[in-house]
């Protein structure tokens, strides 16, 4: 037996895992054969078998998630015995992180190539995974790079966008969120101008950036850069290539002050007026994790270039290293040293809990709790307090770094011109914004470190602060505007754009102050800016057919995943313009209903289904073959099969298929047909879903499937017939009242809707159809309350109220069945079968839900200032009116479900 240790405590460390750590326990239950060998301490065994997981599983992204599983789960368990010390948690998951990316490098390749090698093509790791100090829920920070001579490629393939869909494969197998869970999230910002660079440079042009054109945090970051995985040898020479760059001999006073900006930047951006207590950010925090490595890298930059023995990627290393050389005292190297130590540990614990890249204490008394148990501390009081000697030890000596290098004069005056112009536009504390604002130009965000962006920004300054005293709420506008300074790379493009086009600073201010859902999507993508510069902006999408027509020319070549990409951010283009639209709606000849904007997302949606399915069936055709006389057909349920979608929406979908389910496919790797359906429904999914360089698209829901989470993803449509026919509950039919056939032929689509028009054309049992409506209403009330006061999908009164109205009386009576649930209302509103005119009230509330997805997505009431949006969105003056409205249309449908039903609705008002 080996790896036995005799001194962890293994019992008390699985308690603790399983106590207070669900993602632990959940990864203790799928591997109880791991769990056995931590209970008995054979803590190396457990970290053998946890790299052999997965080993026998062909599909590469299946096969990292299952060891990351695995390893995870065996470096927790041996942390929190004790049996591992930091450093070696640390190096075993850098380690991963290293094989991780080689492996996806290696079948993103032979995608294309399937004997293809690495050559050519290396990830350079920065950061703590450069560093081999990564943590326990880490993200990746590689720089890919290639040489166009020694790519492995198809003869006729340029080799910039073979690189480029290396890149794009590597980001997808090691990000995307499945069922097995992820391996890597990975971040390409780092690389150089990466807001207009490719994902993977060649060597060439990085090797230029570096030389001519990079800032001072550039060389902070290669302190710790190593080749990683791909091509070792040509990313170590590339790393030799720029270390002129990284290591100079001498610094000229202008580095010296940009270092002492960099010393300031980190305390003034992350740390100040940050208590310790709840809610404390580790990393970023004063005396947190984050200027520990400053510290180090900060002496390293200034005297590495003379001495090689301090250019070293690990922070205790190179602590230790400075005090060697005289540099730093040793008492302060020591005290930095274990303080990261400790800090890096308890980051652990934050993040082994639910497996979230986090580094704040809870703000949950109970969490935190939670997270002292199961660092074996007595309570969250001993944590805090732990936590404060430990910020006080480290941030005094970054004080005094700070004090050493800052530029002079970096204190600011408290009277300048700015405060004087923020005074005349009205701002209330005039002097606190104007330092406020004076830290953005003084470098604060990356966007705005280059000389050429802060000449940007001088000259946009006066547009854009009296765009924000001019917003309806200036400091949400102001707060939104910092979070997307925050988010860009580099600034110039949109400054640029901006300063070209004042009256569309008006519009972004707007986004900003009452769109919270829209200024997330502008934060991710400055882009989407490009889309509101022309009118066309405010037009409604066209017909399916022709969306369908925009997206396939998309299209790079042959190239699958470039059309991932395309149809992710047309998709997300035309989301952002039409969510615009909402928000600069106006009353009068120029309204847009917000259930136009619901139809035209409907459409976007089917138009990518269509799409992105018919793209993954040739993928998976090419290595898998066809089955004759079968199909994939796809219903699309819910919100999406009535064509009303709103921007949270996600999609409601059941996979099928057609033909015999005991047909085989022709491929050279044959499957049978409930395999090879199912497996290329999981493709269809992911093409959907999956997270791409471009972003992520849809949220899939399949739970409506036959027999729920226990079936499969994809059945037969006879299986589906049999299934509606004989096994489906009531709510089951209800659902099908909404269906509505998005993919598969012209004649698998019509069986599709014969087999719907029989389930729902079925006599039924009044009383009993009665007892199950009214059951599943009630159970839904118990386990699903409304979210806030305009959360009028769920509130008594409200829509689902009205759906299951519908639902009950169109099955009761056969008739009136319509997946638009607004001409549903109609139809039995005609046939006398709906005793009371609801459509006005379907109308109103289904506008509201739209727009308050968008501005007030909690459901809670918007803040004052974009309220009128809301109503006008609605069609109505002013807030009163839509209260008022409101009310009445939830105690019309409350009178109707008593007429119908004999029950009284409680209506909250």
């Amino acid at each position: 037996m080996t790896g036995t240790s005799h001194t962890a405590d293994w019992a008390h460390a699985l308690h603790r895992a399983r106590a207070e750590a669900p993602f632990l326990a959940r990864g203790l239950d799928r591997l109880p054969e791991l769990e056995a060998l931590l209970q008995a301490g054979r803590i190396e065994d457990a970290l053998t078998a946890a790299h052999q997981a997965g080993a026998n599983e062909a599909d590469t992204g299946i096969a990292l998630r299952r060891q990351r599983l695995a390893l995870a789960v065996a470096l927790a368990i041996g942390d929190l015995a004790g049996a591992l010390p930091l450093a070696r948690v640390m190096a075993e998951l850098s380690t991963f992180a290293d094989h991780a990316l080689d492996a996806a490098i290696i079948a993103a390749m032979r995608r294309r190539l399937p004997d293809a090698e690495p050559q050519g093509f290396s990830a350079i790791a920065l950061g703590k995974h450069g560093a081999g100090e990564l943590n326990y829920s880490s993200d990746i920070d590689p720089i890919l790079l290639y040489d166009p001579d020694l790519l492995p490629r198809r003869e006729r393939d340029d080799p910039a966008e073979a690189a480029q869909r290396i890149a794009r494969t590597v980001v997808e197998l090691l990000g995307a969120v499945t069922g097995d869970g992820y391996v890597f999230r990975v971040d390409l910002r780092l690389r150089p101008a990466a807001e207009v660079t490719p994902l993977a440079l060649p060597f060439v042009a990085a090797i230029t950036h570096y030389e001519s054109s990079a800032l001072a945090w550039e060389r902070a970051a290669f302190i710790r850069a190593r080749p990683a995985s791909g091509d070792i040898a040509a990313g170590q020479a590339f790393l030799d290539a720029i270390r002129p760059f990284v290591w100079r001999r001498s610094l000229d006073f202008g580095a010296i002050a940009e270092i002492g900006r960099l010393t300031t930047r980190i305390r003034d951006h992350y740390a100040v007026g940050q208590a310790v207590g709840p809610g404390y950010d580790l990393k970023r925090g004063r005396g947190g994790i984050r200027e520990v490595e400053f510290f180090a890298q900060t002496h390293q930059l200034i005297h590495g270039g003379r001495n090689p023995a301090l250019r070293l990627r690990g922070t205790r290393a190179a602590l230790d290293a400075l005090a060697e050389a005289g540099i730093v005292a040793t008492e302060d190297a020591a005290l930095l040293g274990e303080s990261y130590d400790r800090l890096r540990t308890l980051e652990h614990r934050l993040q082994m809990i639910a497996d979230q890249q986090t580094h704040s204490l809870p703000t949950d008394p109970a969490m935190l709790e939670a997270v002292a148990r199961l660092d074996g501390l007595p309570s969250g009081t001993a944590l805090v307090e732990e936590l404060a000697q430990i910020s006080e030890t480290v941030g005094t000596r970054f004080d005094n770094l700070i004090a050493t290098y800052a530029p002079t004069g970096a204190v600011p005056v408290t009277t300048r011109p700015l405060e004087q112009e923020l005074k005349a536009l009205g701002f209330s504390e005039p002097g606190a914004l104007a330092t406020r604002i004076e830290s953005w130009e003084n470098g604060q965000y990356r966007a705005l470190r280059s000389a050429e962006a802060r000449a940007a920004f001088a000259r946009l300054r006066d547009t854009l602060l009296g765009a924000l005293a001019a917003a309806p709420d200036p400091e949400r506008a102001l707060l939104r505007w910092e979070g997307l300074l925050a988010g860009l790379p580099s600034a110039i493009n949109i400054f640029q754009l901006l300063e070209a086009r004042p009256a569309l600073l008006g519009v972004v201010m707007r986004v900003l102050a009452h769109a919270p859902t829209l200024a997330d999507e502008l934060a991710r993508r400055s882009d989407l800016l490009d889309t509101l510069i022309d009118r066309s902006a405010f037009d409604l999408p066209g017909s399916v057919e022709s969306l369908v027509a925009e997206f396939r020319r998309c299209e790079a070549g042959d190239d699958y995943q470039c059309l991932l990409d395309a149809v992710r951010r047309k998709v997300g283009e035309w989301r952002f313009a039409l969510g615009v639209q909402l928000i600069e709606n106006q009353l009068g000849e120029t309204w847009r209903d917000p259930l136009d904007v619901a139809a035209a997302l409907s459409r976007l949606a089917e138009a990518a289904i269509l799409v992105l399915s018919e793209a993954a069936t040739a993928e998976f055709v090419r290595a898998h073959g066809k089955i004759a006389g079968s199909e994939l057909v796809i219903l699309g349920l819910g919100r999406l099969g009535g064509a009303a979608l709103t921007h949270a929406s996600d999609l409601d979908i059941v996979f099928l298929f057609s033909g015999d389910h005991t047909g085989e496919s022709d491929g050279t790797r044959p499957l049978g047909s409930t395999l090879y359906f199912n497996r290329l429904t999981q493709r269809v999914i992911a093409a959907l879903s999956a997270p791409t360089a471009a972003g992520a698209l849809y949220e899939v829901d399949v739970r409506l499937r036959p027999s729920g989470a226990q079936g499969p993803i994809a059945v037969s449509l006879e299986s589906f017939a049999r299934y509606q026919r004989e096994d489906a509950w009531t709510w089951e039919h209800m659902a099908l009242c909404r269906a509505r056939p998005l993919f598969g032929s012209p004649e698998d689509c019509a069986a599709l809707s014969a087999i719907i028009a029989d389930v729902l054309h079925r006599p039924r049992d009044p009383d009993k159809l009665r007892a199950d409506v009214l059951a599943m209403r009630t159970e839904m009330a118990q386990h699903k309350p409304p979210a806030g006061p305009l959360d009028v999908k769920l509130a008594r009164g409200g829509l689902v109220d009205l759906e299951f109205l519908v639902h009950y009386l169109q099955l009761r009576e056969r008739s009136g069945f319509d997946p638009d649930l607004g001409r549903a209302v109609d139809s039995l509103t005609a046939a006398k079968l709906l005793p009371c005119p609801l459509r006005l009230a379907h109308d109103l509330l289904a506008r509201l839900l739209i727009a308050v997805r968008l501005v007030a997505p909690d459901g809670r009431y918007p803040p004052e200032a974009s309220r009128a949006i809301v109503a006008r969105a609605c069609g109505l003056t002013d807030w009163p009116e839509l209260l008022a409205a409101v009310l009445a249309a939830r105690h019309a449908i409350a009178a109707c479900w008593h007429t119908i039903f004999g029950e009284e609705l409680e209506i909250v008002e």
